[in-house]
Formats: structure tokens, sequence, C-alpha cells
């Protein structure tokens, strides 16, 4: 697969099958993937709270029972929940505590949702060079 985001904007590929269908399928996933990576929704860090966050229909069924963030990749709620784990975390400067609290998540859960997927980690990493915050450790 390739991935690029520039002045044309996200672009994947997949060739791996020999059946058209099978690509087109394969690219498309890709490309939701990559939407929910790269495209940042500005939220108003005066508007969020909490309440407004959990309420979300791309969050709300993410959590578990306890509220915590349990997914593994191939949950179809996954994708939306890092969409908006990333957007609190851009909303935030990337300060991963903060994001936390806004999620109502505790700062481990966060990090233990962001190493789920490789792709998620890096973003999160990206964000925080952005705004001058140390690289989360991959242990």
């Amino acid at each position: 697969m390739r991935l690029r985001h520039g002045p044309s904007g996200l672009i994947v590929i997949a060739e791996e099958s020999r059946s058209q269908y099978e690509n087109k399928a394969k690219a498309l996933r890709r490309l939701r993937q990559a939407l929910y990576l790269k495209l940042r929704e500005e939220m108003l860090t005066a508007a969020l709270s909490v309440e407004k966050i959990a309420a979300l229909p791309a969050y709300a069924p993410a959590r578990t029972g306890d509220g915590r963030l349990h997914l593994g990749r191939k949950d179809p709620r996954f994708w939306p929940a890092v969409g908006v784990v990333l957007d609190v975390l851009f909303a935030k400067e990337a300060r991963v505590g903060e994001a936390a609290e806004l999620l109502g998540i505790s700062t481990g859960n966060l990090i233990d949702f962001l190493r789920t997927d490789d792709k998620v980690w890096q973003e999160a990493n990206i964000l925080r060079t952005r705004y001058g915050q140390k690289l989360l450790r991959s242990e």
C-alpha cells in the first residue's frame, strides 16, 4: 500500500490481488483509515467538555461499560474512535494527560489505545512533534 498526503490530497493504492474488486475494497478500507489518521476536525477548546466528547457518536460506542477504550484494529468502532482521540489530542496541543482527561479516560488507557496500531502511534507522535512535545516512547 502506498499513501501520500500532499497537495493533491490523500492517495491510497492496493495492488496485492489479481482481483480488481478485492483491490478496490482494500483501497477503500485504507482510504477510510487514512482519513481518520490524517484529517483533523478543529475542535474549539473552550467548547470542549468531557460530557460532549463522551456523547459523540464516533466515540460513545467505543468505550466499555467502565468508560475505558479497549478496541482492536478490526473492530468497526476503532477507526472512528481514533479520529476523535486524535482530534482531542490535536485540540490539546498533543498533551496526553489533558487529552485523556477530556476523553474521560486515564493517561495509561489513552497511551495503550494509541499503541494499538503503529500508524496511530506514529500520528500521535507527529502531533507531539508539531507542538514541541517529546515523542511518546514505544517501550
